[in-house]
């Protein structure tokens, strides 16, 4: 079943088009990486499906909502964390926890929320600290489990582990993949093909707003005859 289908959706701004006609959808369960260079249209798309920007023409279904007539109901479905995004770092990341976790419930639900992002988080002892004394791979864990902890049909994460180092990067990961694990569908964009790969059931390769391809991973590169994804892409825009 797919929980996400884009049909030749385009997004404009004056005279450039940014996103040219794409194509794609999404199984619910898996992890989909959207990938490309910078300035590709990733970021773009990633917001046009999380009703954040408008399409120009075509059409987006979430869960079966459409985001251009039922923004609410695609809202109550996804989480969206975006590249820049931040925490307010004058709490501790229990206070933030439950901060925005007043957003979306109280009572009970509210407790087993802000437990499930403390547990996602794993930040042991360090929940009780201020944000701000967080290194940056601590902070990104607190801000995925942020975008978790609501049970999201669908997760959907711009460059997660950007400026990671080594290990935080890895860790990003395994969090991303216990996520999918627990039946989130995540959808990750992503100009690091190495980690697509370790991640990703299907892509798609997206180059100057166009998507070029689409598969599994291992798929692509038997197909082009070439040990990583970086290679498939090479050869995809060479034709």
């Amino acid at each position: 079943m797919d929980t996400l289908v884009l049909k030749d959706v385009r997004k404009s701004y004056g005279e450039f088009e940014a996103v040219k006609g794409i194509d794609f959808s999404v199984k619910e369960g898996e992890v989909f990486g959207l990938i490309g260079p910078n300035g590709s249209g990733k970021t773009t798309t990633l917001r046009m499906i999380s009703t954040l920007l408008r399409l120009t023409s075509g059409s987006i279904e979430v869960c079966g909502h459409d985001v251009a007539t039922k923004a609410d109901d695609v809202r109550k479905v996804i989480s969206y964390l975006p590249e820049d995004a931040g925490a307010y770092r004058g709490l501790t990341g229990r206070a933030y926890m439950r901060f925005m976790a007043g957003f979306f419930a109280d009572g009970e639900e509210f407790e087993r929320m802000v437990s499930k992002g403390i547990d996602l988080a794993d930040l042991g002892d360090r929940i009780d600290s201020k944000i701000d004394t967080y290194s940056k791979g601590m902070a990104r864990r607190l801000l995925i489990a942020r975008a978790v902890m609501s049970s999201p049909k669908i997760a959907i994460m711009d460059e997660v582990t950007s400026g990671l180092d080594v290990i935080n990067a890895y860790n990003t990961r395994e969090i991303i993949r216990n996520i999918a694990k627990g039946g989130v569908t995540v959808l990750m964009s992503s100009h690091n093909m190495f980690e697509v790969d370790m991640l990703c059931d299907r892509i798609a390769m997206i180059n100057e707003g166009r998507i070029i391809l689409t598969g599994a991973p291992a798929d692509l590169k038997e197909e082009y005859k070439a040990d990583n994804l970086e290679e498939v892409f090479v050869k995809a825009v060479k034709g």
